[in-house]
């Protein structure tokens, strides 16, 4: 007993150094000095003052350097076996409820948008310390004078552009260290994830904030926040203590995790009189490594609980020291355990031991870290999320995994195969990706791709095509003659100047059928083609930091124009002459915070064809793995028919989607609670015997799954009307 009360011991100097650092908090006056009648609305005269004032004072802040100290339990109040599956996942023990979690970090934020944070100590009772259920940054990522919260996920009630989707309620008038301030009640207008409600803290003589408790849901979070702003002039508009409760809800499980905050300024930055907040579109403002500097810092993380106790800028309480204490006894049971069972596999059949290995490897996600190896990462095998629907393609069923090996100064090998299996078509899709980055200052790397490809049919069909007049064009008519594709792509990447890369390769394709004599009376059985490749690809005003020796681009307000050029020659028994240039432009542009344009528009042509050749297009395929902007929808036609791809020797097209969490929905509050994104799409394309083909869609994005619906229409007349469905649950 004597030992767990000096176990569990205080120190006098730690409890007044915590009592020192919540008297801006637990110190101030706040006498309610007036109660508001019941409803009453905010005044536009206030509304106006206060949508103004957090316009002036989001931009206040240039840039600040904080140390942050998270502590956090985690209660399990109710778990099936489902959670095991959950990728992620805390690693949960049978017979504990609650564990404990506290990190260290090193924050710093550079406006507009770029927090950068490093973390240096890392404890918790948690039998792994991987795995998570949410990324605990968006939470602190709070600027409450901005425009969006929690990383552009909610709309703020501070700015006029949301006020049509708030109401404002004056509660009282309090007095907190000899200032007015308003206490207001925010309403959201209907219920939806992109919304908050709760209290905010107004000061009535410059109307900025005291303090806010908002409560909201956004994926399977309910959470509510509630933050205290500092007290001196260097952090008056920042955060300096949050409270987050957060319950994690799915499929009957139910996790709450309680974590606060504590930030400790060391360096604050205001703007300059009259200095716009945004990045300066000039050649010396492209690099922000001054933004990333922490990035850069690769000391070792701390992990052990007694040199995080060293630490500790607060003392623990009794009840969170013994979590500490029971977990060191946990540890010590489960090495016995071990052991134990190690003994008993040795006595039961090998086939017993090896079917519960295979089951366990079927169901289970793996995200494996070995230093000098490198990281593994793979879902289950057997997993339903990874299913997608599409009335053109029908159910279609992927896996992906990759290997990354990051060394020392920079240099990157990566591996990531992929398979997939069409139910509708019964087929089997895969393909390997791989690279070596060589040179990270100046994205040097050497890619391989390989793989198999659509079934696709040769030119000589195009020739059939040229004859037959629109009016009586089917492709029912003609005999296509479907070859399989194994492609393999060796290339050299390299950036010459900032945004400009050039890419050189090679592509080589094998493509056969099945031989029969009504066939070889046209075609041969088997083509291979082999074609040098190059890639021009150029994104002016690309603004990079610098991570040590890698350079990482994070954006530009420009769009990416793209060339490809590939001219296929006769070496290595090759058959068959071709030029196909490809031309693009894309872009995804960010409108009014939390809203998307995303565009793409290209043409490409196949010229001096010799022989027979395969109409084989890199930015218009029907792709059998999917791959889209914000999700695997948007960025191609999903009515076209298939054959239309491989059916013209050039094209001219393009699509855009749109995306914002209010469009046609907007008076239906009550799916607005679920839906979290609405999307509208749109793309048009040129080609002979398709002049034009337009297709619209309307698209549905949840935390579950996402989901579209499309009409296509081919020269004037509507053709076919479909759906797309795929799961993005935790694959975000």
């Amino acid at each position: 007993m004597r030992c767990m009360f000096k176990y569990l011991r205080i120190e006098l100097t730690h409890l007044l150094l915590l009592i020192v650092c919540m008297m801006p908090f637990i110190g101030k006056s706040e006498n309610i000095i007036s109660l508001f009648p019941k409803d009453c609305v905010v005044p536009d005269s206030i509304l106006g003052k206060v949508y103004s004032s957090a316009s002036m004072y989001s931009n206040e802040v240039k840039g600040f350097k904080a140390n942050l100290y998270l502590k956090g339990v985690v209660t399990v109040h109710h778990r099936n076996r489902i959670i095991k599956y959950i990728p992620s996942m805390f690693k949960l023990e049978d017979s504990i409820s609650n564990y404990m979690h506290e990190s260290i970090s090193e924050l710093q934020y550079t406006a507009p948008s770029i927090y950068d944070r490093k973390i240096k100590a890392m404890v918790s009772t948690f039998k792994s310390q991987k795995g998570h259920v949410f990324d605990i940054m968006d939470y602190i990522k709070f600027n409450i004078y901005s425009s969006s919260l929690m990383g552009d996920k909610v709309m703020s009630p501070l700015n006029n552009q949301s006020k049509i989707h708030y109401k404002y309620i004056l509660d009282s008038r309090t007095v907190i260290d000899n200032k007015n301030c308003y206490k207001i009640r925010v309403q959201p207008r209907y219920k939806s994830t992109k919304l908050v409600e709760g209290y905010i803290w107004l000061y009535a003589d410059d109307w900025s904030v005291y303090s806010f408790d908002f409560s909201g849901e956004y994926d399977l979070v309910d959470f509510r926040i509630k933050a205290f702003m500092g007290n001196t002039p260097q952090t008056k508009y920042l955060p300096c203590y949050m409270d987050l409760d957060m319950h994690f809800r799915f499929l009957k499980n139910h996790l709450q995790m309680r974590y606060s905050g504590w930030l400790d300024y060391t360096e604050v930055k205001f703007a300059e009189q009259g200095e716009v907040m945004r990045l300066k579109k000039d050649r010396n403002k492209y690099n922000l490594s001054s933004s990333y500097t922490l990035t850069c810092d690769t000391s070792r993380l701390v992990t052990d609980i007694d040199s995080f106790s060293r630490m500790r800028p607060f003392p623990l309480t009794d009840e969170e020291e013994l979590m500490y204490k029971d977990k060191i006894e946990r540890r010590i049971e489960d090495r016995q355990k071990q052991i134990q069972d190690s003994i008993d596999n040795l006595s039961k059949p090998k086939s017993q031991v090896f079917l519960g290995q295979v089951g366990d490897a079927l169901i289970n996600s793996y995200d494996i870290d070995l230093p000098k190896v490198g990281s593994i990462n793979c879902s289950p095998i057997i997993n339903p999320l990874l299913l997608s629907y599409s009335h053109r393609n029908g159910i279609s069923y992927r896996q992906s995994y990759k290997y990354n090996n990051l060394f020392y100064d920079g240099r990157l090998l990566r591996i990531a195969p992929q398979i997939g299996f069409n139910f509708t078509k019964k087929e089997l899709y895969a393909k390997v990706d791989a690279e070596y980055v060589y040179n990270p200052r100046k994205h040097g790397a050497v890619e391989l791709h390989v793989g198999n490809g659509n079934r696709i049919y040769s030119s000589v069909v195009l020739d059939q095509l040229e004859a037959m007049p629109d009016s009586t064009f089917s492709f029912d008519g003609l005999n296509l003659d479907y070859f399989k594709d194994i492609y393999v792509n060796l290339s050299h990447n390299i950036e010459i100047l900032n945004g400009f890369s050039l890419w050189t390769g090679l592509s080589m394709h094998w493509r056969y059928t099945k031989s029969t004599p009504e066939l070889d009376a046209r075609v041969r059985s088997r083509y291979n083609s082999f074609a040098p490749r190059l890639r021009v690809e150029w994104t002016p005003g690309m603004y990079y930091y610098m991570n040590g020796n890698r350079k990482v681009n994070v954006g530009s307000y420009y769009p990416t124009f793209i060339a490809d050029y590939e001219r296929g020659i006769r070496v290595f028994k090759s058959s068959g002459g071709y030029e196909r240039l490809e031309l693009s432009a894309e872009q995804v542009i960010k409108v009014r915070n939390i809203h998307h344009i995303a565009y793409h528009i290209g043409c490409g042509f196949f010229l001096n064809q010799e022989d027979m050749y395969f109409v084989d297009y890199i930015n218009f395929s029907n792709r059998n793995l999917p791959q889209g902007w914000n999700d695997d929808i948007g960025g191609t036609f999903q009515m076209l028919d298939s054959r239309w791809y491989n059916a013209s020797s050039h094209y001219v097209g393009g699509n855009m989607t749109y995306e914002s969490p209010f469009i046609l929905l907007y008076p239906v509050s009550k799916l607005l609670s679920f839906i979290q994104k609405e999307r509208i799409y749109a793309g048009i394309l040129f080609m002979p015997h398709l002049n034009p083909y337009f297709e619209v869609g309307y698209g549905i994005g949840t935390h579950i799954f996402d989901a579209g619906i499309f009409v296509g229409n081919e020269r004037g007349k509507f053709t076919s009307i479909g759906c797309k469905f795929t799961f993005e649950l935790f694959n975000k």
